[in-house]
């Protein structure tokens, strides 16, 4: 029963046997004493409901020791199975392929197309003896008895559409994998506005998916899914091995230059390998299995699509505020870094003393930090396309912000640092003797970039080039209080702070100035943003993640069906082979110059031209030598010893190229030929060494 009086009846469990039992309430029928006369425990045999047969039944025992099953699912896979239908006055008839063809016709295709999901119930009688082979699951569903066709509407929420256009104008595509008919799908995607009417779209039932993607031996051809995937937004029929294809085939794809990210939802048992090869997996709260929700990611608790957007939201305010911050505290510590360095090589003294460069440090790293991760999403980060995989966590719009700060920053500095005390009338603080009390002239240098820092703290919130940057300020409480209490303990330590901050109290106007050089951050920010950053070629990005081929192979292999780890060993062994041999060749020409001046006017040997005739000339053999640090482990020692005998190339070499050099000795054999070296003999030594 409903919670409040007049409202809809609550649905317990799963949702198309409530709207089925819903309909029997209907037709004022109560289903509770069929309930009580046949209760659970009583159910004979049960075929529960999957996603290859797409259907389920229940085999209950009559009085009288005969057996009747009971049949559901999808409406012309069961109708397929059925032999007779029952007529308007409950007899059965003959239901042949003409009038199963007639039936989708008119009645499965209609309701389909309006979005219904059609169901067929079915029955079939079975004799009590023999007992029929119930493991024999394509005897025992067939030769039905279809009773009736009905169509159940799975309502769209109200906030779905709205929330899969916003999806689509972030740059997210949305694909609907179902297992519902093809016109369900099709209409239940145009209402959620998945697809439109006029647009070039794809809409698939699984079968044809299959046929499509497979070649002649059966196999999946990657080629063939980047012909289908980019333009597929309905795959109806579909089984959960379909849906692991589609997308580890979008992940895989070479079809585009960016690597796709692809995002999941799934609730069933079955989802759960999709899940797991996503990017991410959204689990359901409510209706997943615990198996989905381990293989998820992230687990929607109200099973709403418009929590995905939130998700989406938050993932790209987390980024951004990164990125926020990043930019405020490399434009502070650039200046800060150039001040002190530069300050006490010129003027042998620091303007920035170590107590202020503490507070400078708790300014910029604890309290930015803070004020600008805390910035809550807004609607406007959807009005963008995603960021690449590989995309630089500094862009080059930051990096512009970055210099361009640093430039203003470390301009004023310097001349407040060089002629401020001409500026202002006061006395230098340059090269005053130690111990000697703060003077106003560090004081106002400090003050000032304190207050550039807070008000470029303003500037850092927009990192894409916005001009307003107070947009949204009083949507972060915390960043106002931050702000406006730094303002206020700078106040105190400069005036109070005395000689342990090494500050001097400043005058009312001298106050004014400096903040009015911190104001000129906001302006000089609008001068930034005018500059187009495509006219700054010299800028660079950074933060950008590894290349390709720098990934471990751990992580490129991972759950992709590569070359397996001999074979791979088996080419690294042949580069490492043919390196070895290309300095064993050179070291071959150093022996053959040196031979040929000290054998000059002799008989020469015959020539060598390449490393293959060395190799299978008998005068030479290639030993191991015993190095102190094993350089080689077993496997190469059997593999040294097999090089002895043939000459060939092993399948594995140690990866530490310099095995080759320090294991590997050149020696000649004294016996074979008359121009070989005496033991004793300088080129003896020589080919021994090499």
């Amino acid at each position: 029963p409903p919670e409040k009086e007049g409202g809809l009846p609550r649905q317990v469990g799963n949702k198309t046997e409530c709207g089925l039992l819903g309909f029997v309430l209907d037709l004022k029928q109560d289903y509770e004493p069929v309930r009580n006369l046949i209760p659970e425990e009583k159910l004979y045999k049960v075929y529960t409901f999957n996603s290859v047969r797409k259907s389920m039944s229940t085999v209950i025992k009559m009085p009288d020791g005969s057996f009747r099953m009971y049949s559901k699912g999808a409406s012309e896979i069961v109708l397929k199975k059925c032999s007779r239908i029952l007529n308007a006055a409950g007899e059965p008839r003959v239901f042949r392929p003409r009038d199963r063809d007639e039936m989708v016709k008119k009645v499965i295709e209609p309701m389909a197309c309006d979005g219904l999901r059609t169901i067929c119930v079915a029955f079939r009688d079975f004799n009590s003896s023999p007992e029929p082979d119930w493991d024999n699951e394509n005897d025992i569903l067939s030769d039905l008895t279809c009773i009736c066709v009905v169509g159940i509407e799975d309502p769209v929420r109200p906030e779905v559409p709205e929330a899969i256009r916003k999806c689509q104008r972030a740059g997210i595509t949305v694909r609907m994998v179902t297992g519902d008919n093809i016109n369900t799908a099709r209409a239940i995607a145009i209402k959620c506005g998945i697809i439109h009417p006029g647009e070039d779209f794809l809409c698939l039932e699984g079968k044809e998916f299959n046929r499509r993607i497979r070649n002649e031996k059966g196999e999946i051809e990657q080629e063939r899914i980047d012909k289908i995937w980019p333009k597929l937004r309905v795959l109806a029929r579909s089984s959960p091995t379909d849906k692991h294809t589609l997308v580890k085939g979008i992940i895989d794809s070479t079809q585009v230059e960016q690597r796709q990210v692809v995002a999941v939802t799934g609730d069933g048992t079955n989802d759960g390998p999709a899940l797991k090869k996503a990017d991410v997996g959204f689990a359901m709260g409510i209706a997943g299995t615990d198996v989905a929700k381990e293989a998820s990611d992230i687990i929607l608790t109200d099973d709403n699509f418009s929590s995905i957007v939130k998700a989406v939201m938050w993932g790209r305010n987390v980024y951004d505020s990164i990125s926020k911050f990043l930019q405020f505290q490399l434009t502070v510590n650039i200046v800060a870094v150039i001040v002190a360095f530069t300050g006490a090589c010129i003027t042998q003294d620091s303007p920035l003393k170590a107590v202020q460069m503490l507070w400078v440090n708790l300014i910029m790293d604890t309290f930015a930090s803070l004020a600008l991760a805390t910035e809550p999403p807004t609607e406007a980060l959807l009005l963008r396309k995603p960021y690449g995989r590989n995309k630089p966590l500094i862009s080059r719009t930051m990096m512009k912000n970055i210099l361009g700060h640093a430039v203003y920053q470390l301009t004023l500095i310097f001349t407040l640092l060089f002629v401020g005390e001409k500026m202002f009338k006061i006395d230098s603080g340059r090269n005053a003797p130690l111990h000697s009390p703060p003077s106003e002239h560090y004081t106002i240098i400090f003050n000032t970039f304190v207050m550039m820092q807070l008000f470029n703290e303003i500037n850092a919130r927009k990192i894409h080039g916005e001009r307003n940057v107070f947009d949204g300020i009083f949507r972060n409480p915390i960043f106002c209080t931050i702000v406006l209490g730094t303002f206020a303990i700078q106040i105190v330590i400069v005036q109070f702070g005395g000689k342990p901050f090494s500050c001097s109290p400043l005058q009312l106007d001298q106050w004014m100035w400096c903040v009015f050089i911190g104001l000129g951050e906001l302006v000089w920010g609008q001068v930034i943003a005018t500059i187009p950053t495509s006219r700054l070629k010299f800028l660079k990005e950074a933060g950008r993640l590894t290349e390709k081929e720098e990934v471990p192979e751990e992580e490129l292999n991972e759950d992709v069906e590569e070359i397996d780890h001999a074979e791979r060993e088996l080419r690294r062994g042949q580069i490492l082979w043919f390196r070895g041999l290309n300095r064993i060749q050179t070291q071959i020409r150093v022996v053959k110059a040196f031979r040929s001046s000290l054998y000059e006017g002799l008989e020469k040997p015959e020539s060598r031209t390449s490393i293959h005739n060395f190799m299978t000339h008998p005068e030479f053999r290639i030993e191991d030598s015993q190095p102190h640090i094993p350089l080689i482990d077993d496997t190469d020692l059997e593999e040294d010893h097999a090089l002895k005998k043939n000459s060939s190339p092993p399948s594995s070499l140690n990866k530490n190229n310099s095995a080759i050099d320090s294991g590997i000795n050149l020696t000649t054999d004294t016996s074979k030929s008359a121009t070989s070296s005496s033991p004793g003999s300088p080129i003896h030594s020589l080919e021994t060494s090499l």
